[in-house]
């Protein structure tokens, strides 16, 4: 029984060997005749603090005193007051001498002399945080007076320890004790150790062993002189040697020097209490003292509080110690933001903060929080972490990308608000290179083929942009399916210039991963038709392209000799190196954030200049609104047929033009298909619409007697291989004389069908029975109909004519007789 007794009081182990905790080297300063040491856990390794006590004997009265710290500790609990981990007892044989040791294991802390000069703090900012200290120590000091009706007794520098967050902590409770006040005749000691105080610490009637008048006192008194003791050492920066030596106030700083005196009457009902110290002394007032207290109750705060706090912070923060604000307020903000109760500018302050951390640090401190973030539904954090996601996204390892950061991000893809589809699709510039191919072929490349038939011009424009800059993160077989057709087929067929242009760049920026006959067959050709865009921009781009690509087929043929076929015509070739600003300018683009996505400019107009100039200081595409179009534009590539594509065309283009190949034939692309069937509204339609337009040769506007009288025009056995992208027929209204009439046209074998005479010029229509009969020799030279409006005796009251077919509704009937009724 007595064993069992003595575990709980004076331990909570059996032996050193079952400590589970490794002792590391000690610290050169403790309080009274314990040793501080570091330590570390022998389960996952995380840092603590193991203080040490010995004794010659089990009897040893600084062993009783220990075992009472042990068991005061471990009962009152405060978040200014060391926490208590773990605690055993050991005996030992040192030869034929006894030795018994108390470990006592606590959460990592320092020595307070030892952080002072280890932070080397000056002028306002070492006041702020003396400031900030001495409060956390008050409220732990009042917590025990004036709440436990506990008297700690040896308050001094010695007594306070400093956590890795630089919070302060009052710990040494060996002479801890209960205040009895209530039994004024009793002439035993109040506290049992008090002989481990030093006499220069004790107060007058302490010193004299006074223990009637320490009864009639406050529970505080004693305290409050430990106080004035703590903050004579802290501001002198010497260990108190004697009592005389609190008179000196040279060093105390003039907004506590009344209260430092009060705390040292000579009259013990007359000391400051501590509680009193915190509320009404102007020391405390400062701006680390209340940025730290408004976090400590920011759930208590309104939203309006706390977005005006956050707002300010990131300016306040660069005025505050910069070690406290990363051991401090870093992870009050981090844990804030984690469990929902700071506002979205907390994200701001936090990435600032995080910016002043290395490398390694920021990793542990701030991207575990910023990963849990993007699972968030609050759209403001989440836009947050977009706008600023160049800051921290190189930091992101590649397997948290593509299992925890992207799925939460890909949600942006659909969302209602432009402006986060935007953001979300920026942001893939910094992620893409993360994530693995199945992503990017499973995810990522259905979501932009979305993206490119956006109802938002910008949109479309950037993820243009977007795919020319991670077409390296593509594997070779989704390259050939994806880049011609997204850049071919949508891109240059846009309706917006700027993603014209855009496209015209991204064939040029990705020229290297074209075989020779896709440079021939596909993209020279689709590039031909833009030199005559209506943009100027977009043709002065088309022209370089052109040549940039004649070039290339033109140095691939020097190459494999004049005119050979020798060489490997489907080995990619090497693009100019004129092509490398593209990078540059879409970067620059991508990057811009915070813009509205209702304005955007038409690209640089100057083409001769090298790309990466088009973006620098800006976005050329978030700046200027560009002119309003026409609502019946659109491009002249619309007119022209494109060449049949020697490859596979079954990815981005045949979503959009419908081409209908064999299953069979499709090579996996066929399943990037837009993520929703549902029916787009109409401004988004009318966009598909004009990229769905079939690239085939209009024919030309028929008459109206080849309409009733359908004949077969007669072409060569041998089709012109060149009409699929001839141009298109001339608008201007020729003579009617110059077209062959539909009788001549139906007969190629008439040898008079050329000189014969013109079909009349009027344009009022044929009648049906001229049409209806071509073997009628008087057909070609009979009179036109009239030309009045009146229409025909057939089709009113002629004979045989059908009988109107009645109307619905009330009728005013104007009759007359021969009678005049």
């Amino acid at each position: 029984m007595f064993k069992f007794l003595k575990g709980v009081v004076g331990g909570s182990g059996t032996g050193l060997k079952d400590l589970p905790y490794n002792i590391g080297e000690p610290y050169s300063a403790a309080w009274g005749s314990w040793v501080h040491h570091r330590g570390t856990s022998k389960d996952d390794g995380a840092a603590v603090s193991i203080f040490s006590l010995s004794g010659s004997n089990a009897q040893d009265g600084h062993l009783a005193a220990g075992r009472n710290g042990v068991k005061r500790l471990r009962t009152v609990r405060h978040p200014n007051i060391l926490s208590f981990l773990h605690s055993t007892e050991v005996e030992t044989l040192d030869g034929s001498i006894s030795k018994v040791t108390i470990y006592m294991v606590t959460e990592p802390v320092m020595p307070l002399s030892e952080k002072i000069k280890e932070l080397g703090l000056e002028g306002t900012q070492r006041d702020e945080y003396y400031a900030w200290g001495l409060n956390q120590v008050a409220k732990a000091v009042s917590f025990l007076n004036n709440d436990c009706k506990l008297v700690h007794s040896n308050v001094c520098l010695a007594s306070v320890v400093v956590t890795q967050t630089l919070d302060w902590k009052l710990h040494a409770f060996d002479v801890l004790s209960e205040f009895d006040g209530s039994n004024a005749a009793s002439s035993g000691p109040m506290l049992q150790y008090e002989w481990l105080i030093g006499a220069q610490y004790k107060p007058l009637e302490l010193l004299k062993s006074d223990w009637a008048a320490i009864r009639k006192s406050p529970p505080w008194s004693i305290d409050s002189w430990g106080m004035g003791c703590l903050i004579y050492e802290l501001f002198s920066g010497v260990k108190l040697g004697k009592t005389e030596e609190l008179r000196n106030t040279a060093s105390i700083p003039k907004s506590l020097l009344p209260d430092y005196q009060r705390l040292l009457s000579s009259t013990p009902s007359r000391r400051l209490n501590t509680s009193k110290l915190i509320e009404n002394s102007e020391y405390f007032q400062n701006k680390l003292v209340d940025t730290i207290h408004f976090m400590d109750i920011l759930n208590l705060k309104d939203s309006v509080e706390k977005d005006t706090f956050f707002r300010k912070l990131p300016n306040l923060a660069e005025q505050l110690p910069r070690e406290i604000v990363l051991k401090k307020l870093l992870p009050m903000l981090a844990s804030a933001l984690e469990f929902g109760s700071a506002a979205a500018p907390a994200l701001t302050a936090l990435l600032k903060m995080g910016s002043w951390l290395s490398t390694e640090e920021f990793a542990v401190k701030v991207l575990p929080t910023l990963v849990k973030l993007f699972a968030t539904n609050d759209r403001a954090i989440r836009v947050g972490l977009l706008q600023h996601i160049d800051q921290y996204g190189e930091s992101l390892a590649a397997n948290i990308v593509d299992e925890q950061v992207y799925p939460h991000v890909a949600t942006g893809f659909n969302d209602t608000s432009a402006f986060l589809r935007e953001l979300t699709l920026k942001s893939m510039l910094v992620l893409a290179p993360k994530l693995s191919q199945r992503t990017i072929s499973g995810s990522l490349l259905k979501y932009l083929s979305k993206l490119q038939v956006d109802e938002e011009p910008a949109i479309r424009t950037n993820t243009t942009i977007l795919l020319g800059n991670i077409a390296n993160h593509l594997n070779e077989g989704t390259r050939k399916r994806v880049l011609i057709n997204a850049f071919t087929v949508r891109a240059l067929r846009d309706t917006f210039s700027p993603a014209r242009a855009a496209g015209v760049m991204a064939l040029c920026a990705t020229s290297s991963y074209y075989d020779i006959t896709e440079v021939a067959t596909r993209v020279l050709p689709t590039l031909v038709v833009l030199t005559v865009d209506p943009d100027s921009d977009v043709r002065s781009k088309a022209f370089d392209a052109v040549e940039q690509f004649l070039q290339i087929v033109k140095h691939y043929y020097e190459k494999t000799g004049s005119g050979g076929t020798g060489g490997d015509e489907t080995s990619a070739v090497s693009s100019a190196p004129g092509t490398a600003g593209l990078l540059g300018w879409a970067m620059s683009s991508l990057t811009t954030k915070g813009k509205a996505l209702e304005h955007v400019s038409p690209l640089a107009t100057n083409s001769t200049a090298p790309l990466a100039s088009v973006g620098s200081g800006g976005s050329a595409l978030d700046t200027v609104s560009p002119p309003p179009l026409p609502g019946n534009y659109s491009p002249d590539l619309a007119n022209h047929k494109a060449p049949p594509s020697p490859t596979s065309t079954d990815g981005w283009g045949e979503l959009e033009n419908g081409i209908g190949e064999d299953d069979s034939e499709k090579d996996g692309w066929d399943d990037i298909e837009p993520l929703e069937n549902t029916k787009p509204p109409p401004a988004l339609a009318s966009i598909q619409a004009a990229q769905k337009r079939p690239v085939a040769q209009t024919k030309p506007q028929v008459t109206t007697s080849r309409l009733h009288n359908p004949v077969k025009t007669v072409k060569d056995e041998d089709e012109d291989l060149w009409g699929s992208i001839a141009a298109p027929a001339p608008k201007t209204q020729k003579p009617v004389s110059a077209k062959p009439s539909s009788a001549t046209t139906a007969n190629d074998d008439d040898p008079w069908a050329a000189i014969a005479t013109p079909p009349p010029t009027t344009r009022a229509r044929a009648s049906t029975t001229t049409l209806a009969n071509d073997d009628d020799p008087w057909a070609a030279i009979a009179a036109p109909p009239p030309t009045t409006r009146a229409k025909p005796l057939s089709a009113t009251r002629g004979r045989g004519a059908k009988a109107a077919a009645p109307r619905l509704g009330a009728q005013r009937i104007n009759r007359t007789s021969s009678s005049g009724v």
